[in-house]
């Protein structure tokens, strides 16, 4: 080999080590009990299996705390940046490299017990008034293509809770894993609602920008997959979601 190639070779190995060096920026919404700060510091079940994943990965790696239209936007178009918990749906597939799912649960609209409404379906959302939902949620982008057409989009997940616990919306759609801690900020609580109907199941993970190296992301899965299979990620359910029964605790570890 040429003293040039030799060269070539040498420059190409130190571009790809400083690629797979750069520090990783990981961000995150408020959102509990997956997301939220806690002290200043960022903390939640989400968090703990982020943190436990750095840990494996022995990746220089930062977590911030934003809101989530900045998080979507920055990995959308900057490299090593990632994005939890993101529901993986068709729309956003080619959109990100996807580790997980983190977290299984179920899209669900729930009215307040008080109201006594029974809601079946789409047509029964439309007739009761406007229905906040915050903008890049999956949930907003799957309804608007499905036509309703009285959608209020709103900032934040707080936003759209205020709105609902002051009457100006007469349902809550949520995801099932996190209702319990959305309704704790308002002073609110589950026993207060009813369930109306499922709207989808949702996968929750963590989406890398596309310009982060493939390789990069491979092992963050396998570093997931060996949480799965030593038990380490059973632990960070029980002890975020004391609640779950067998069954969802059963969903929650699936890894198909």
């Amino acid at each position: 080999m040429t003293l040039k190639c030799k060269a070539c070779v040498l420059l190409l190995l130190c571009s790809l080590a400083t690629s797979l060096a750069a520090e990783l920026r990981l961000y995150t919404e408020d959102y509990r009990p997956f997301s939220y700060l806690e002290d200043g510091q960022p903390s939640g079940m989400a968090v703990a299996v982020v943190e436990e994943l750095i840990r494996r990965t022995g990746e220089s790696a930062r977590i911030e705390l934003v809101p989530w239209t900045r998080g979507y936007h920055q990995v959308r178009r900057l490299p090593d940046t990632a994005l939890f918990s993101t529901v993986r749906t068709a729309p956003r597939e080619a959109l990100f490299h996807w580790v997980g799912p983190i977290a299984r649960g179920h899209t669900r609209f729930y009215s307040r017990k008080a109201d006594g409404l029974h809601v079946a379906d789409l047509d029964g959302v439309r007739r009761l008034g406007p229905l906040a939902v915050p903008k890049q949620w999956y949930s907003y982008e799957l309804l608007t293509e499905l036509g309703l057409d009285n959608l209020y989009g709103v900032p934040t997940p707080q936003d759209m809770l205020r709105m609902f616990r002051h009457g100006r919306v007469k349902l809550l759609l949520a995801n099932s894993l996190t209702l319990d801690g959305m309704l704790a900020e308002q002073g609110m609580q589950a026993e207060q609602l009813q369930a109306q109907f499922d709207l989808m199941p949702n996968d929750s993970y963590i989406a890398f920008s596309r310009q982060t190296d493939a390789r990069r992301v491979e092992r963050w899965q396998q570093a997931l997959l060996e949480m799965r299979r030593d038990g380490s990620l059973e632990r960070i359910y029980r002890h975020w979601l004391p609640w779950v029964d067998a069954e969802t605790l059963a969903e929650l570890l699936r890894d198909d």
